[in-house]
């Protein structure tokens, strides 16, 4: 098992190493000049005061000298400062936004796992019945609705129609911290972030559920007497789990995806905040210091799933 951790982080930082090198290929050779946004407008300058810039920001050296240049400082931690807020440091920034993305992410994904799971068992016990079918149809609308319409339809009906949620922020201004405060702003966004999560989790569970409920030890304990909740809880779940633990690290990625829109919408201030802010302001350091963030995050998860699989089923070796 460690042989094996061991093999599966060195992969994970070679992986890393190459979203650097692509996001700092991409990042250069977008179009317009990246001393632009070193520039203030209202402040003339002469060539050669572009020219020292740009030889001071190392920006006169070819691409692969300035991609080595940034890697042998962020090895030592030092990822820049940001461009719009000079006297930040970028890691500094990206770290006080992790924060508030892994609270709604985790929230997102708990409530994923938990009702994706539930519902798909319940589906498959109650295979070709009405709530069956009523599941299917949520499965298939929240797949297919991209979390940027989730976030907007949410947002309008419960926030603005219904007046139930707040519509943005991570807490109310001018009030002490309190958790059911937090509780009140997390629990909508996190919810709708939650949705095409749960409706993929739950037809894998239903599909697997399916597939294990035909099995014949599951027939032999039916036969044998045993009571149906124990069939279906302690021999059909276990296995029917398997496949959906690979999904469940899958979905990690598609979170971070739908966070960039769920934060947009309602003002969190997240890692997803943050990377749009960036974007929209051509900040590259802050882009390339949360995409390093973000990918480690992701490596990380699925590292761990990967090493779930032994746990939910011993009969796999891991070497």
């Amino acid at each position: 098992m460690l042989r094996y951790s061991l093999r599966r982080l060195l992969i994970g930082v070679g992986m890393l190493l190459a979203l650097s090198v692509l996001i700092f290929a991409m990042l250069r050779l977008t179009p317009g000049d990246p001393i632009d946004a070193y520039i203030d407008p209202n402040i003339p300058m002469s060539s050669s005061d572009l020219a020292e810039l740009r030889a001071t920001l190392g920006l006169d050296q070819p691409l692969p000298v300035q991609y080595l240049g940034w890697l042998r400082q962020a090895l030592t931690g030092n990822l820049g400062y940001s461009i719009k807020r000079p006297d930040q440091p970028v890691l500094g920034l990206v770290l006080s936004r992790v924060g508030p993305t892994v609270l709604l992410m985790g929230s997102a994904i708990v409530i994923a796992i938990v009702a994706g799971i539930a519902t798909g068992v319940v589906s498959a016990v109650r295979r070709n019945s009405i709530t069956d079918l009523s599941l299917s149809v949520f499965a298939v609308t929240g797949i297919s609705s991209p979390p940027f319409l989730s976030a907007l339809v949410g947002l309008y009906l419960f926030s603005v129609y219904f007046n139930w949620m707040p519509s943005g922020g991570m807490l109310t201004p001018g009030q002490e911290f309190s958790v059911t405060d937090l509780l009140h702003h997390l629990i909508l966004p996190a919810t709708l972030l939650a949705v095409a999560q749960t409706a993929l989790i739950m037809r894998y569970m239903r599909a697997s559920m399916l597939e294990v409920l035909n099995q014949d030890y599951v027939r032999t304990a039916r036969a044998k007497g045993v009571f149906e909740f124990w069939v279906i809880t302690k021999h059909a779940l276990r296995n029917a789990l398997l496949p959906v633990i690979t999904l469940i690290g899958s979905t990690i990625g598609l979170a971070i995806g739908g966070a960039i829109f769920i934060e947009s919408v309602f003002n969190w201030p997240g890692m997803g905040l943050l990377m749009v802010d960036a974007v929209e302001g051509r900040d590259y350091p802050v882009i390339m210091g949360s995409t390093l963030v973000i990918g480690a995050c992701v490596i990380v998860v699925n590292l761990l799933t990967d090493l779930a699989y032994a746990v939910v089923d011993p009969r796999i070796k891991v070497g």
